[in-house]
């Protein structure tokens, strides 16, 4: 018998198709979700992201969870912009619910729109405004043979929070952190100081330590957001370590959500960092700094502009990385599959 390989082609199956494409940046993955979603309601990326949360969930777990995901995995859904001078819109998801911002997704999804040709350029260095839930952000993407090389996004305005915190967590003691809002609100905590080295070989531990670390510290500290209550909450723990290679300044290891790990150094969590840094004056505007992942990738970041967001001293922090796609995608929700909408084992 010999298979017909073309009548795939003519092949109507059953149930919603949602069309993705995959990427990663600096191995971090990003599925770019771009039709068969429903479009979300609301004036702002913030209030589409609250009726997501409240009708759609089931196809969010149906893409980040098991069959077609897995706990680590992430995405991100492209909407119309709701600002005058935005390109468009971005609603980023995980396996424990929606992100506020996120700086690896910023940096795929402009590699996606681009060389897929959903955003046509002849330039060099195109630049794209998108509407984020935390705000507008800007994206340069670095143009050579036609390629996007790498991209590098001015975030939203980042500033510290609360610096040298302490809080006691059952097996692990007394941690000393630091908060910082970059997008999102991470606490840093020196990877030594609770016994963990910020490496691939510690991965599960680093996970279970973050996980308890978060709980206990946003059940003693209230976090509230100058201007948005929907982002007033603690998303991750950052473990600092040392850098492996001598030209980068340290290593990230973000535990974020439901203990997932981020494989890249967190774009978000770097504009914290470099705001906390320069908060404690040891970071210069301008002066670039290069940041690793557990697995050794990286992104380099400096501070754009000081200013003021609501009763903060805050800056503008610049990051770049690189992003690869990795594949196109046709996931189908067959209305009797009894796993359609997903499950998760660790």
């Amino acid at each position: 018998m010999t298979l017909n390989f073309r009548a795939v082609n003519d092949w109507q199956p059953d149930g919603l198709r949602i069309q993705c494409i995959d990427a990663h940046t600096e191995g971090e993955p990003l599925r770019v979700i771009l039709s068969g979603y429903p479009h979300p309601a609301g004036e702002t990326i913030l209030a589409r992201r609250r009726d997501l949360q409240i009708h759609h969930d089931a196809l969010r777990t149906a893409l980040m969870w098991e069959p077609r995901g897995h706990a680590d995995m992430y995405g991100c859904i492209v909407t119309e912009p709701v600002s005058e001078n935005a390109d468009f819109g971005v609603i980023f998801l995980h396996n424990d619910g929606y992100s506020t911002m996120c700086g690896h997704g910023i940096i795929a999804v402009t590699k996606v729109v681009i060389e897929t040709g959903m955003f046509p350029t002849s330039e060099a260095e195109p630049h794209i405004v998108i509407d984020t839930p935390a705000g507008l952000v800007t994206a340069y993407a670095h143009i050579k043979s036609g390629r996007v090389q790498s991209v590098r996004f001015r975030n939203v305005p980042s500033y510290a929070h609360r610096v040298n915190q302490f809080v006691d967590v059952p097996d692990i003691g007394n941690v000393r952190y630091d908060v910082g809002f970059g997008g999102a609100y991470y606490a840093y905590v020196h990877a030594h100081e609770v016994g963990l080295e910020t490496n691939p070989e510690h991965y599960r531990d680093l996970m279970h330590a973050g996980r308890r670390i978060k709980e206990c510290i946003a059940a003693n500290m209230r976090i509230e957001h100058p201007f948005e209550p929907d982002m007033g909450f603690l998303y991750g723990v950052i473990f600092l370590g040392a850098a492996k290679s001598p030209d980068a300044h340290s290593r990230h290891v973000c535990v974020f959500a439901d203990g997932e790990v981020d494989r890249s150094p967190t774009g978000t969590g770097v504009s914290g960092r470099l705001a906390l840094l320069h908060a404690k004056g040891e970071l210069a505007p301008g002066e670039r700094i290069r940041i690793e992942s557990i697995l050794g990738s990286s992104f380099t970041g400096r501070v754009r502009e000081e200013l003021r967001f609501g009763p903060y001293k805050a800056v503008i922090p610049e990051i770049e990385g690189r992003a690869f796609i990795t594949g196109q995608h046709s996931f189908i929700l067959d209305p009797n599959d009894p796993f359609q909408n997903g499950f998760l084992l660790r």
